[in-house]
């Protein structure tokens, strides 16, 4: 008798079915532990007094009356702990501000007390005197010759990777420029057929996670620092605080808590270092919670952003020459920013999908007395899409050329660089076109009133360096320890379905736990869309190793490592870049400016996907983050106050705002990641604000150069 076993699924049939997250119990039941969740001994809550005015020297701090409610332990001031400063690569903000402040909001003194309430009040009464100084609130200000100065002694500051490039300016955070072809490019524009030059600007916004910062910061009796913190990249974390504090890195542990929510903001901590202060000072554990009034005036949002964007064209619509400027309001502080260049993004720029064969671009990042601006979600990319899209679509009406067909015409293509040179390893930009195109009946015309509007963008996945460490038991169950933060998208939900998928092990089998930095591997924290490419090829490393170990009868354990390293994108090893392309249908009423969102189709290219919920979740999730941002959210800056400071005014999308949404997969080629897969977070919202305003104009003829794009910008449009 012949017995005919099944056959076992492929690791990609395995994918197609959903599966529960790994630590979705515990977050729907509430036995999921978040920062503020945690609690010490002992333990004294820290509050804080911040600068009232933009800009000032410090005269005097007055803590008599706050050092006499009941229960204070401690106050420090930037005099007390010394010119302590923090930041991701340039060390440039005060851990209390010393001699000078140069934000609203920014933190003067720190305060211990057995209460939080206790601690608070004590903040509301320390008096500070000030000696105001003359400020600056717009980037391009800043850097006229003229601008007041923010930062005298800024050479002085730490830079990680050693010494700071000079800058031409003393309120010049970072600089990039590109170049790209023929050196000079005027000759060039005055060859062109027609030369097309706008300008745009966008504004200040916040990450609007559900989970307000905390940290809880404690110094045991032989010199160990432990840190509970949300910071999404916790091995860079200890790093700061080590160059911070003097404490020597491995005597600093960053503990594993839940992430409420990131959106890029969470990379950078800001409490911590005043937190270990007070808990040296007063040899008690100390713990701060930020309200969203702290949040939002004394953390890090989206660079505001002026650009002018100059594109020389043939008859036919061809690109030939692009000069790009782009001014980035970096705010007081660049400690923000994780790179080098100290701009937002990689480069500044949104690699724009198109092929241009001559470009120069000039990238800014200046100092100016707000709030101080770091990376959300496509860092740079909602920028610059922003402004690339419609001076597209203003080309394409000028030319007579339908606005999807010139996108076609220059669309990148194999063999191509991007806009700054970088290399792409099988753009399938064309497709996602032309399947949006075949989707969404381009052709077929809108009534009076109504509009379709387009837009199209790419995005690199993100790269690093990391590792993890599997143990298989006797009974074939895995233990997995790994150092990635999950910020939410389901990080080691990947790690366990790829196990899993690969030895043929129930998933029930698999236990998953994230580290603390003195257990787990190191790791470059969550973040770039990188985590399922570098985590998901280090799982794939160990796996390797203890397959011929599955099955297999034996009395020990066998622990092995998996390792990746995703660093290299030069002509031998291009990167993946990922398109999406976007068509959305609006109605505007010409009385009164109100804009309604009427239907969305999105085509955009996907590898094989690990986890079909959670990529469903990135995706339309990034979509719907792409309808706040294009419709309500912005921190407006009235001479360096911000007018919004609770998210009853700081408007967020909710069900309701959300149109019917359509998304079209277009098959990815080969790429880097685990089975070739590809990004999925910050893929669908940057798109959306552009192809909003093309739909505008379309509908009624107002042409919008920055967004939130409310009513009153669309009815100004129409009337001015």
């Amino acid at each position: 008798m012949t017995v005919t076993l099944p056959r076992r699924k492929t690791p990609l049939e395995t994918f197609a079915d959903p599966e529960i997250r790994v630590e979705g119990r515990d977050k729907v039941s509430g036995k999921a532990q978040y920062t503020g969740d945690v609690t010490k001994p002992n333990m004294l809550w820290a509050a804080f007094a911040v600068s009232s005015v933009p800009h000032a020297r410090i005269v005097s701090i007055d803590t008599s009356a706050a050092k006499e409610v009941p229960g204070v332990r401690a106050i420090l001031t930037g005099a007390d702990i010394g010119d302590k400063r923090f930041g991701r690569h340039m060390h440039d903000w005060p851990v209390l501000a010393f001699e000078k402040v140069r934000f609203i909001g920014e933190r003067v003194a720190a305060v211990a007390a057995e209460t939080k309430d206790a601690a608070e009040e004590a903040a509301r009464l320390i008096d500070v005197e000030y000696d105001e100084l003359p400020a600056v609130f717009v980037g391009s200000e800043a850097l006229k010759p003229d601008a007041p100065i923010l930062h005298e002694d800024s050479a002085k500051y730490i830079f990680a990777s050693g010494k700071r490039p000079p800058v031409d300016h003393p309120n010049l955070q970072g600089r990039v420029t590109h170049r790209k072809g023929a050196p000079d490019l005027e000759p060039l524009f005055k060859a062109a057929h027609r030369v097309f030059d706008h300008r745009f600007t966008t504004p200040r916004q916040h990450h609007g996670y559900i989970e307000p910062r905390a940290c809880l910061v404690q110094v045991d009796p032989d010199g160990v620092v432990r840190v509970y913190s949300p910071c999404k990249s916790p091995f860079r974390l200890r790093q700061q605080m080590s160059v911070v504090t003097g404490v020597p890195a491995e005597k600093i542990i960053v503990e594993p808590t839940y992430i409420g929510g990131d959106f890029g903001g969470k990379g950078l901590v800001v409490d911590e270092f005043a937190c270990y202060y007070l808990a040296r000072a007063t040899g008690r554990p100390v713990k701060a919670v930020m309200s969203y009034v702290d949040e939002l005036q004394g953390t890090n949002c989206r660079h505001p952003s002026e650009i002018r964007v100059r594109t020389g064209v043939d008859k036919d619509g061809k690109f030939l020459v692009h000069h790009g400027e782009i001014i980035y309001n970096g705010g007081a502080y660049a400690a923000t920013k994780p790179g080098k260049d100290l701009i937002p993004g990689q480069v500044g720029w949104g690699t724009v999908g198109y092929h241009v064969p001559n470009v120069l671009l000039e990238v800014r990042s200046a100092y100016t007395n707000t709030t101080p601006s770091g990376h959300m979600r496509a860092p740079a990319d909602v920028q610059t899409f922003f402004a690339w899209e419609i001076h597209v679509d203003v080309i394409a009406r000028e030319l007579g050329v339908d606005p999807l067909e010139l996108r076609l015409r220059n669309v990148i293509k194999d063999g191509d660089t991007a806009l700054t040179g970088e290399h792409m390893l099988e753009p399938k930009g064309r497709e996602v076109l032309e399947t949006l195109r075949r989707e969404t009946d381009w052709s077929t015309p809108m009534p009076p009133g109504r509009g379709r509007g387009i837009s199209f963008v790419c995005r690199h996945t993100g790269g690093g360096k990391t590792s993890l460490r599997l143990r298989l038991h006797p009974n074939d169950e895995v233990d997995v320890l790994y150092g990635t933060p999950d910020q939410g998208s389901g990080s080691a939900t990947v790690i366990r379905r790829i196990i899993s998928a690969e030895l043929g092990i129930e998933p029930e089998k698999i236990s998953i736990r994230r580290g603390s930095t003195d257990e787990a591997p190191n790791d470059p924290g969550a973040g770039a869309s990188r985590v399922t490419h570098i985590m998901g090829r280090a799982t794939l490393d160990a796996v390797e190793k203890l397959r011929p170990h599955v099955g297999k009868k034996r009395s020990d354990t066998i622990e092995v490592s998996g390792a990746y390293n995703g660093e290299h994108h030069d002509a031998e090893h291009p990167a993946d870049y990922s398109f999406s392309a976007f068509a959305v249908d609006v109605e505007v009423d010409r009385a009164t400016g109100e804009v309604t969102l009427l239907g969305a189709t999105l085509s955009v290219e996907v590898g094989p996907i690990i986890n079909p919920v959670a990529h469903r979740g990135q995706i339309e999730g990034g979509f719907v983050y792409g309808v706040g941002g294009a419709f309500f959210e912005e921190l407006i800056d009235e001479d360096g106050k911000l007018s919004a400071l609770n998210l009853g005014e700081y408007k967020l999308p909710t069900q309701m705002d959300v149109p019917p949404l359509r998304t079209i997969h277009v098959a990815a080629g080969i790429a880097n990641g685990p089975y070739g897969a590809k990004m999925a977070g910050e893929l669908s919202n940057s798109g959306v604000a552009p192809a909003v305003a093309n739909a505008v104009y379309n509908a009624v003829g107002a042409q919008l150069t920055t967004f939130p794009i409310t009513a009153e910008r669309v009815y100004e449009a129409l009337t001015s």
